[in-house]
């Protein structure tokens, strides 16, 4: 494998200090890691993690240097392996992924194949690829990517340190601090709101805010509002292929895996787990911690803490139950 980034251990302690994660190590402050790696491909230079029991047939075969493990488990690691101990092995990894992986820092360049209109306002350090066009009324904030083949606008402010990946468009939206918008996305466009009787569409009139730390997966849509605002909240991961209708509002650390789709005025509280391909009806409030299962189709309210399942969606161990019986008929 192909290095990544060179790690010393003591850069990799300090940088779980800092984040509250508390290391216990006979490691050598000095010693170097060449890789993040997975436990079945690691080599004797690499770092890796233990954090799932079903990888618990690779750990006493694993070739790393050192791994990221809990203390209860840290005795199945075989002699050549160090253990660097810690209370949540997962959390950990997530954030050593992030000192190995090096961070997309922008050129500064405003490459000479782009359109940008003369009424949109740039900061410092924008780096602009070719055939990027920039509409009307947009501001770009300092240290922003923008890859090639993306629109830009109208009316859009993309706040510092984003980055737009390539074929993304964008109009119509608030963007936040340090969000990462994948290929293909659309931002901002008009909702799917006509009257059924005589097909006569809606106008939109509003935007899309997105706020702060939010991941945008590739061929996501977000419709702007009717009249106010779309709002996705601060620490939002959004996977690929996944549709927000216009109005709907979510709240801050919600989680939503790939092809779901979310109808029009929808609320979804904090910290919401949803699972691939669900399907969530229009103008219905999903409480705070929700959890809603793959594949799931909901119709009506949930409830703060709920686990739900199947279509429509009940309560996961109704759902269990009835699936039983079904199966046993």
């Amino acid at each position: 494998m192909k290095s990544l980034n060179n790690i010393s251990f003591l850069t990799i302690k300090n940088h779980l200090s800092k984040n509250n994660v508390n290391v216990s190590s006979l490691i050598a402050e000095d010693e170097i890691f060449y890789n993040l790696n997975s436990l079945n491909n690691s080599s004797n230079n690499d770092l890796t993690f233990f954090a799932n029991i079903s990888s618990l047939n690779y750990l006493s075969e694993t070739k790393a240097k050192a791994c990221l493990i809990d203390k209860k488990n840290s005795k199945n690691l075989p002699q050549n392996t160090a253990a660097i101990i810690v209370e949540d092995p997962y959390k950990a990894f997530a954030l050593i992924s992030n000192l190995f992986k090096q961070k997309n820092l922008s050129s500064g360049v405003i490459a000479e194949l782009t359109n940008i209109n003369k009424a949109s306002k740039l900061s410092n350090n924008i780096q602009i690829d070719n055939f990027v066009n920039i509409k009307e009324n947009c501001k770009i904030d300092e240290n922003v990517i923008i890859e090639s083949n993306c629109t830009i606008g109208p009316n859009v402010t993309i706040s510092k340190n984003t980055v737009v990946k390539s074929n993304s468009v964008i109009s119509d939206s608030i963007i936040g601090e340090n969000c990462i918008i994948k290929s293909g996305a659309v931002i901002g466009g008009t909702g799917f709101g006509f009257d059924p009787k005589t097909k006569i569409n809606i106008q939109h009139f509003g935007n899309v805010i997105i706020k702060n730390n939010c991941n945008i997966g590739s061929n996501t849509t977000i419709d702007k509002a009717v009249f106010d605002s779309t709002i996705i909240s601060e620490n939002c991961f959004i996977d690929n292929l996944v549709q927000i209708a216009h109005n709907v509002i979510l709240g801050s650390g919600t989680i939503i895996a790939s092809q779901t789709g979310i109808a029009g005025s929808t609320i979804i509280g904090k910290n919401v787990l949803i699972g691939g391909q669900a399907g969530i009806s229009g103008h219905l409030t999903i409480g705070d911690n929700v959890k809603i299962a793959a594949k799931s189709g909901v119709t009506k309210n949930i409830k703060d803490n709920s686990v739900v399942a199947g279509f429509p969606a009940v309560d996961l161990k109704k759902w269990k139950i009835a699936t039983i019986k079904f199966n046993n008929l």
